[in-house]
């Protein structure tokens, strides 16, 4: 049976009310990449609360924040969970994230859009994540999702969806090469996304991967950390936003190259498995003050 693009649409989610602590900002550091050079004082001003200039929190960290958990398997959605696949994900910050505090996310589906009964379909959803005392909006997150069991209910529902940021044609300004843990999805899936995909090597198999992957969203927190060591000197005031699409999985132990494009206040980025040579992050964008 299709899904029924009205009722996801009209689905009430409960509002997410998340504290997080200085630990936990670390944790998130740690998950992608940062602390891997213990005398480099920019890495260090997001995985240690002595640093000079006290502890900052990542960017991407807002990807966490006010999360409403896994919940396509449940009932009353109609979705084809195990089929369903992350495709593109974005971030608009209003300031830098303190390094604790406390938010609300309110969650809510807000397009669908039918690629045929043999593509499936796009759902794009949007978390408002604010502050609880004044109200104020401190970050957007965008996630748009491959139902890739369910398409055919025809039509476009909602919002409409971005078209992908262009790539300059020229060789890139840069690249940055990090490498990622054998462990790092284990390490990364401690900031809340218990997917046993990224753990169980049967889980895995059964979906078609030689081991278990590494999370989409740590991938992107990688590239954000080229940018921030590469281009920014460690210094995330400036970043306000980001978008990626994610084109293939990463493996825990695969060095990432993120290529670089720097046009005024842009950053176009594109990040491959330098191994196996595989893009896994394209049509990225990072926007600065």
């Amino acid at each position: 049976m299709a899904i029924d693009p009205r009722h996801l649409l009209d689905r009430a989610f409960a509002p997410v009310e998340h504290g997080y602590t200085t630990r936990d900002s670390m944790l998130y550091a740690l998950g992608v990449g940062l602390g891997a050079n213990p005398l480099d004082a920019g890495e260090l001003a997001y995985v240690y609360e002595g640093a000079a200039g006290g502890l900052r929190a990542m960017p991407t960290q807002a990807n966490i924040l006010g999360y409403a958990g896994f919940w396509a398997d449940q009932p009353d959605t109609g979705i084809t969970w195990r089929k369903l696949v992350h495709a593109e994900h974005a971030i608009v910050l209003q300031k830098p994230l303190a390094p604790a505090g406390k938010v609300i996310g309110d969650n809510k589906v807000v397009g669908l859009h039918d690629k045929g009964a043999a593509k499936g379909a796009l759902m794009l959803q949007e978390r408002r994540v604010t502050d609880p005392g004044s109200g104020d909006l401190l970050a957007t997150v965008t996630q748009t999702v491959m139902l890739r069991g369910d398409g055919g209910f025809g039509g476009s529902h909602g919002q409409a969806l971005l078209p992908p940021h262009a790539i300059p044609a020229r060789a890139p300004d840069t690249v940055c090469d990090l490498p990622t843990l054998p462990q790092a999805a284990l390490l990364y899936r401690l900031n809340g996304d218990f997917n046993p995909l990224h753990a169980d090597p049967a889980t895995a198999a059964a979906a078609g991967f030689s081991r278990p992957i590494l999370h989409g969203l740590a991938t992107m927190g990688v590239a954000m950390h080229a940018v921030l060591r590469t281009l920014l000197g460690y210094d995330a005031g400036a970043v306000r936003g980001m978008r990626v699409r994610f084109t293939a999985p990463v493996l825990p132990g695969d060095t990432l190259r993120t290529a670089l494009w720097r046009d005024g206040s842009v950053v176009s980025l594109r990040t491959t498995a330098l191994e196996r040579n595989v893009v896994v992050l394209d049509a990225g964008r990072v926007d600065l003050d």
